[in-house]
């Protein structure tokens, strides 16, 4: 073990070139400066939440149905006089990639949308992108978003 060097998994290597190349695309023409929004929202507030981002010009998101638990703790429900707790809830994650002039407009949005006032309303997380190339064409930075 002394001075053996940690066996890296394939993953990690893919990962690790993945970070290695997106720092060298910084400053290409064509990628700009680009933001990932994700947001766990409840489900039955995601139409009012689609239409304040359409309001915002923004041309597309990703819906993913998900399970989580928070302060709100999950819930107790009763099946044949027996009850269960159901500590994962239900929620959605919605994903939108927005160039960085957007992203102030693109959370108020959908907080405004998904504000509930109550518990359980969800959060929004802002991440950074390098890169964003459209499959089809070729096509990368703003114009692939």
């Amino acid at each position: 073990m002394g001075g053996e060097q940690p066996r890296m998994c394939a993953q990690s290597r893919v990962e690790r070139a993945g970070r290695d190349e997106a720092s060298t695309t910084r400053g290409r023409p064509g990628w700009n400066d680009m933001k990932k929004i994700e947001a766990i929202i409840k489900p039955f507030k995601l139409d009012e939440v689609q239409r304040a981002l359409q309001d915002t010009n923004l041309r597309g998101a990703t819906v993913t149905e998900v399970m989580g638990f928070g302060r709100q703790k999950g819930q107790t429900e009763l099946y044949r006089d027996a009850e269960y707790a159901i500590d994962f809830l239900p929620k959605l994650k919605l994903e939108v990639v927005v160039e960085d002039d957007m992203v102030e407009a693109a959370i108020e949005a959908i907080r405004g949308a998904a504000q509930t006032g109550r518990i359980g309303d969800g959060k929004i997380f802002v991440c950074t992108v390098d890169a964003a190339i459209r499959i089809r064409t070729g096509e990368t930075g703003s114009d692939a978003i």
